[in-house]
């Protein structure tokens, strides 16, 4: 493409560092658990799950569209863990797709995030996206600790975990 972004590029390089790890953690979490919560404050864990394997999905939904509504954002079900698991890799397929296509100028054009038609947020695409990857490495470390609170082994991330030496 004559003017394919090197964000988008470094954002592909990152996601494909990120994506194995991620997809380790959802693989092991039991969907029987997904009612279960820390503390009354806290999401359950089958929504946390849900989240960390659709916010891939978020940088199709940014770099295809010019906005998404909370209100309207249609969640996937899954009816056990596989189904999620396969439900994260789509995602990351499609989020691989749409940053090998785009350009500096559709990463310009603004994104709006919405709640009930009501703008909350309007930023670049490129700066949504961003924070995109930040955002999935932080509920995936949410995830780990909920992990660890289930005695669910939690894998190797940056480095080797207590369950997992990850070949260190």
């Amino acid at each position: 493409m004559e003017n394919k972004s090197t964000f988008a590029t470094e954002i592909l390089k990152e996601l494909a560092a990120e994506a194995p790890a991620t997809r380790k953690c959802l693989e092991v979490i039991p969907a029987d658990l997904s009612e279960w919560k820390p503390h009354e404050k806290s999401m359950k864990l089958g929504y946390l799950t849900l989240l960390v394997a659709e916010i891939p999905k978020w940088i199709t939904t940014m770099i295809e569209k010019s906005e998404l509504d909370f209100a309207t954002y249609e969640h996937f079900q899954a009816k056990n863990t596989a189904e999620l698991v396969k439900h994260f890799d789509e995602n990351i397929a499609g989020a691989k797709n749409a940053l090998q296509n785009v350009t500096e100028e559709t990463l310009a054009e603004s994104f709006d995030l919405k709640n009930q038609g009501q703008v909350v947020y309007s930023a670049p695409k490129k700066d949504f996206i961003g924070q995109t990857i930040n955002h999935l490495v932080h509920h995936r470390g949410q995830l780990t600790v909920f992990m660890r609170l289930k005695d669910i082994p939690v894998p190797s991330i940056y480095g080797p975990s207590a369950d997992d030496k990850g070949g260190f």
